[in-house]
């Protein structure tokens, strides 16, 4: 028999029975859940990641909708027992649902909502962010502060790299890579090279003009490029960030070979996916090439690092936090709660996941529609009209 989980419950007498894994940012959330008659039970172990059995203890005999984390394993085990008790709406309180076995949660008709939409602008913030904090060494210079070893001005002392003038490279110009794409070429005056199978033409045309106004300001235009192939963004970029979905064609996309290929004193970012980069590999090109720079937000075998990585003075590295701005976890714990709410009440789909302010107006109640579900098709679901 499961052990008990410790739970904080809302709404005790509510008629759908709905789990959430974590406590979650904000309370409006709570508030859309149990004023549509949701009785909520809230996990409150203290455990940074519950086990299969912590989650199918929680879920007991009748459950009828789940809010789970991306540090679950969402598979077979859990989607059967979230399909005996007569639940059929899964969601992560994320964008990626790598941790979520799609084709079990088909087998056994259960919905799985992602949040997208929500972290665009708070994700490229925080690549914006290790870009500049990569560049002047701000952690270094922090810590040596701290340390007591400040004794004077120096010529030397902690010079980085000026990014007025240098070119900052994007690997996957989709939504959150052209926002960040935006951001430093308008911030800091870079121009652009940039990968992607498809054509960014807003991000092209956001650089024609901005490029423009600085010509007729008298300043030096800014310039875009799109490249024919990855290795031509590593090798001419100042500053690459990685931008692209985790699949069996990304898989260590960042490895010895191509990290040879940038330059000795280029920064690396990564606030997409850990095993995008072999990790292993970037920690010998860290140790072997000291003007070379990386910030990371994720990694390869979250929450670890790989041996030598936190010894590296030019890593800087952050616990997965792109999205850990307030609005955002808070939109992000809303759009997971009404994902499965509008599965328990039989809503249709919202027409489309990235446009989801509606769903954020806390002036006015959300769409009567799920806000993403990724399996819609596969289950056959209505789409929102609306």
């Amino acid at each position: 028999m499961a052990k008990p989980v410790s739970i904080e419950v809302w709404n005790p007498n509510g008629k759908y029975r709905v789990i959430s894994t974590k406590s979650m940012p904000g309370t409006r959330w709570i508030n859309l859940l149990i004023q549509n008659d949701c009785r909520l039970e809230i996990c409150t172990e203290k455990k940074t990641i519950l086990s299969i059995e912590d989650i199918i203890a929680l879920i007991g005999d009748k459950c009828d909708g789940v809010i789970g984390q991306l540090t679950e394993d969402w598979g077979e085990e859990l989607f059967s027992a979230l399909s005996k008790a007569g639940g059929k709406a899964f969601s992560n309180m994320a964008v990626g649902y790598n941790n979520v076995n799609v084709n079990a949660a088909n087998k056994y008709g259960v919905a799985v909502g992602n949040t997208p939409g929500v972290l665009t602008e708070t994700t490229a913030e925080l690549a914006a962010s290790l870009s500049l904090a990569a560049a002047r060494r701000i952690v270094e210079a922090d810590e040596f502060m701290r340390a007591g070893l400040y004794d004077g001005w120096l010529p030397h002392l902690f010079v980085g790299n000026l990014l007025k003038g240098q070119t900052v490279g994007v690997i996957g110009a989709g939504r959150i890579g052209s926002a960040y794409a935006r951001m430093m070429v308008e911030g800091f005056k870079m121009n652009l090279i940039y990968f992607d199978l498809y054509q960014a033409t807003r991000l092209e045309k956001f650089v024609t003009a901005y490029g423009a106004f600085l010509k007729a300001s008298g300043e030096t235009p800014v310039t875009w490029k799109r490249a024919s192939s990855m290795d031509e963004v590593l090798q001419e970029a100042d500053i690459i960030s990685l931008h692209p979905v985790l699949d069996k064609t990304t898989y260590h996309l960042v490895n010895k070979e191509r990290l040879a290929k940038m330059k000795k004193e280029a920064i690396l970012i990564n606030c997409s996916r850990g095993p995008v980069v072999d990790e292993a590999a970037l920690v010998e090109h860290l140790k072997q090439n000291p003007t070379f720079r990386v910030g990371l937000d994720v990694f390869e075998e979250e929450p670890y690092m790989k041996p030598g990585l936190a010894e590296c003075k030019n890593a800087i590295v952050v616990p997965h936090i792109a999205s850990a701005s307030k609005w955002t976890r808070e939109g992000m714990a809303t759009l997971a709660a009404l994902n499965v709410l509008g599965k328990i009440k039989g809503y249709p789909v919202w027409f489309d996941a990235n446009k989801v302010e509606p769903f954020l107006n806390e002036n006015a109640p959300p769409p009567a529609a799920c806000p993403s579900i990724v399996n819609a098709q596969a289950l056959g679901l209505p789409s929102s009209k609306l």
